[in-house]
């Protein structure tokens, strides 16, 4: 295949990059992919996918335990931390093969390999750092994603420290585990091993957990946390890890100069990420690169004529159902569709699958003030929801801010019982400019969680009617 000429290439098949290709064939163009490890990426093969079905399996778990709230007794439970792997890694495996056959089914060529920029349009695919292959393209994007940060002296080391790979084929359910970073990896992890048992300490350098939600929603789940069972450290940093034969102390150190020691059996690193901006050859292009991440316009073309950048390569935020939508967007600018849209980031939802669920989207409402909007807020807790109340999950909330003035959804946030699937109802009101009329107006149905979002808005109005 050597010198092989496409329309387009992309380097790398996670959630935008495989997207992406499948969009490009639909209109036409001869598309390959080139991918150095695993069809569907980091999301599919050690992220998203992966993540939820350990979490799954945490929840049955939960379910298990609390059985006799539900009219059930059963004894003698017991954790195979090896079976809830093999069965996470075997979800993982399935659709990795699915994503290999919808490549194929649009006749996507698939280059296994690392790809390397070599400049006008050239690529060079290499295996175990040797060239065995070049191919050209019209257009290239980049699409080879992100890895977990580390930080000086405290590198993941997949024995003692972990990073969310680690994480996900454990081997063992820590009896002391600590996590550093409450971002959305950090508490999800965190959930999973402290539902399992572990005795769960979570740090975080700002002055709250989940930092980047609503501070309303943010201070529930700081509580729900505790609640179960979590200790909780805000505002502190970590200022070293020392290692043991099989654990680890950590000294924390609090914004006042205090420090406490932290003995752990395993320490997991969810301190961010780093953009894969390395080996690809943009040496030998235009592309800048601002503290790992891939500078882009709009339509994710980068200072490279014919180049392109999306998903966590690129700007934030990081979530895979943005690089998809990016692909795609992309893709279809590079083709000429006439109705293509550059991306609107606070239309992006956010989702954090930890017990309980936390999503959101939009403006919170220390932003949207600080914006100078002048607000109508509406609360509704799931205590008042019959059907939250029939699953045994009362707990949480659901927040809209309004624009007094016009009426438009500025943000929506959520915490409680499967909020990451009410979610995407805000996402397509903020989508279609929906106004607190539309919403008002909207028949919800019963009994059901959704109803809650209806409450919700009828509260931001002086409204509510079940609380």
């Amino acid at each position: 295949m050597a010198g092989q000429a496409f329309d387009l290439v992309v380097i790398g098949t996670g959630p935008g990059g495989y997207v992406a290709a499948i969009r490009a064939a639909q209109l036409g163009l001869s598309v390959a992919v080139v991918e150095r490890e695993n069809l569907g990426g980091i999301c599919l093969n050690w992220g998203c996918i992966p993540t939820k079905a350990l979490l799954r399996s945490a929840e049955v778990y939960h379910l298990a335990k609390t059985s006799a709230d539900y009219g059930f007794t059963i004894k003698d439970i017991e954790i195979d931390i090896d079976a809830i792997v093999k069965r996470s890694r075997g979800i993982a495996k399935q659709l990795n093969g699915g994503v290999g056959h919808l490549l194929k089914k649009n006749k996507v060529e698939v280059l296994n390999g690392h790809g390397r920029l070599l400049g006008k349009g050239r690529i060079a695919i290499e295996v175990d750092g040797t060239a065995v292959m070049e191919v050209s393209g019209k257009h290239i994007i980049l699409a080879t994603g992100a890895r977990a940060r580390d930080l000086p002296g405290m590198e993941a080391d997949g024995k003692q420290i972990w990073n969310y790979r680690h994480a996900l084929v454990a081997d063992r359910v820590p009896k002391r585990l600590l996590v550093v970073g409450s971002g959305a990896i950090g508490i999800e992890f965190a959930s999973f091993f402290n539902t399992l048992g572990s005795e769960t300490t979570v740090v975080e350098v700002l002055d709250r957990v989940l930092p980047v939600e609503d501070a309303e929603i943010s201070a529930m789940a700081h509580k729900a946390f505790e609640k179960q069972g979590m200790r909780i450290l805000t505002g502190v940093q970590v200022k070293g890890l020392k290692k043991a034969a099989d654990g680890v102390t950590a000294t924390i150190e609090t914004a006042g100069g205090k420090t406490e020691a932290i003995v752990a059996d395993r320490v997991i690193m969810a301190v961010g990420i780093v953009g894969n901006v390395e080996d690809l050859g943009l040496e030998n292009t235009l592309v800048h690169v601002d503290r790992s991440h891939v500078d882009v316009d709009p339509w994710l073309a980068t200072s490279e004529p014919g180049v392109y950048a999306i998903g966590d390569l690129a700007a934030p935020p990081w979530l895979a159902h943005k690089a998809s939508h990016e692909g795609v967007i992309c893709v279809e600018k590079i083709a000429g569709v006439a109705d293509v849209h550059p991306l609107n980031a606070m239309n992006i939802p956010g989702c954090t699958y930890c017990q309980p669920q936390v999503a959101s989207v939009g403006l919170t409402e220390a932003a949207a003030k600080a914006a100078g909007q002048d607000v109508r807020v509406g609360r509704f807790p799931f205590i008042g929801n019959g059907k939250a109340i029939a699953l045994g999950d009362p707990e949480g909330m659901i927040k809209t801010i309004f624009d007094k003035a016009t009426g438009e959804l500025l943000g929506a946030h959520m915490i409680g019982p499967e909020v990451t699937e009410l979610i995407q109802g805000y996402t397509v009101a903020r989508t279609m400019e929906t106004t607190e009329a539309e919403l008002l107006h909207t028949v919800f149905p019963h009994p059901t969680l959704s109803e809650a979002m209806h409450e919700s808005v009828l509260d931001a109005m002086d409204r509510v009617i079940h609380f």
